[in-house]
């Protein structure tokens, strides 16, 4: 077992909780999934499941980047996703999207857990990649129950 909590060998059952700003690049997405996984020791292929917030649903490079992995994205409404209680909440995600965490919250709705049952579950809080445009993508990653 790894010092990060990892499974050892064999897959992983994650999901991705994905936000970003308007008009953030697929290839930025992209890169910020991969960078989280590894960091992690994970890959692509452990990842059943992707979510954001209702707000993204039409978010063009967010579509891509999940289509172009082979995952079907869920999304939840802010007020869902206020619910969830999470380690990194923002005041300025709060003022724009309605919820203080979108990423974080949208992992572990996604993974069907939460941190009170699972104060492990979230492998990944909040990892942050701002592309050479500017815009930013941010994953969180939570382990799902087995």
């Amino acid at each position: 077992m790894s010092a990060a909590g990892g499974a050892g060998p064999g897959p992983q059952r994650l999901a991705l909780g994905l936000g970003c700003d308007r008009g953030t690049p697929a290839a930025t997405i992209a890169q910020a999934i991969d960078t989280a996984l590894a960091g992690i020791r994970a890959s692509r292929r452990d990842v059943l499941a992707v979510a954001s917030i209702t707000l993204k649903a039409d978010e063009a490079g967010l579509l891509e980047a999940v289509a172009a992995a082979g995952w079907t994205p869920r999304f939840f409404p802010p007020q869902l996703l206020a619910a969830v209680a999470v380690p990194n909440p923002s005041e300025t995600v709060r003022k724009y999207t309605g919820t203080p965490s979108v990423s974080e919250a949208a992992a572990l709705l996604a993974a069907g857990t939460d941190l009170a049952t699972d104060p492990g579950a979230l492998r990944v809080e909040k990892h942050k990649l701002r592309g050479p445009d500017g815009r930013n993508a941010t994953v969180s990653i939570a382990r799902m129950p087995a």
